[in-house]
């Protein structure tokens, strides 16, 4: 049975602000690393890596506000610190001193973090019966798959 954001329960919302704040967390994270790439990518492979990276942080800052609007639209609190989000997120940042292909790597270990968090966020939304952040979790999810093929197919 779907339940509106106002008809779940204290627990249900709790439990899914916190995985959304964890996906909030590492969006935001890796948005700065792609961005970070982005400024300092280098080699032969430059002009379409600079070009991807900026395609990625430019996603990653609006999905970064459309997943804190569905917390707030539960009514909880969207955790805004960079510094909680850097200790909560399952992504490093980096200082943007590698290779391009060490990039690449990282990246991609970035989007898969991402669309398995946002998985897990999705099923939890699901078991409570919360099928718009079930659907918006499997929407970004989807959009950190297609974005880890791209950066896979540079590794090939």
């Amino acid at each position: 049975m779907t339940q509106t954001a106002v008809a779940l329960n204290t627990d249900a919302k709790t439990a899914i602000a916190e995985a959304l704040n964890q996906s909030v967390a590492e969006t935001a994270v890796t948005t700065m690393l792609a961005q970070n790439f982005h400024w300092n990518v280098k080699g032969m492979a430059f002009g379409p890596l600079h070009d991807l990276f900026q395609k990625i942080y430019e996603d990653h800052f609006v999905a970064q506000d459309d997943l804190a609007e569905r917390i707030r639209a539960i009514d909880m609190h969207a955790e805004g610190q960079l510094a909680g989000m850097l200790k909560r997120s399952k992504v490093s940042e980096h200082d943007g001193h590698a290779s391009d292909k060490e990039m690449i790597k990282m990246m991609l270990d970035a989007q898969e973090t991402l669309a398995e968090t946002l998985a897990g966020a999705g099923a939890l939304a699901a078991s409570h019966g919360d099928t718009l952040t079930e659907d918006l979790c499997i929407a970004r999810g989807q959009t950190h798959e297609k974005f880890a093929w791209f950066l896979r197919s540079h590794l090939a």
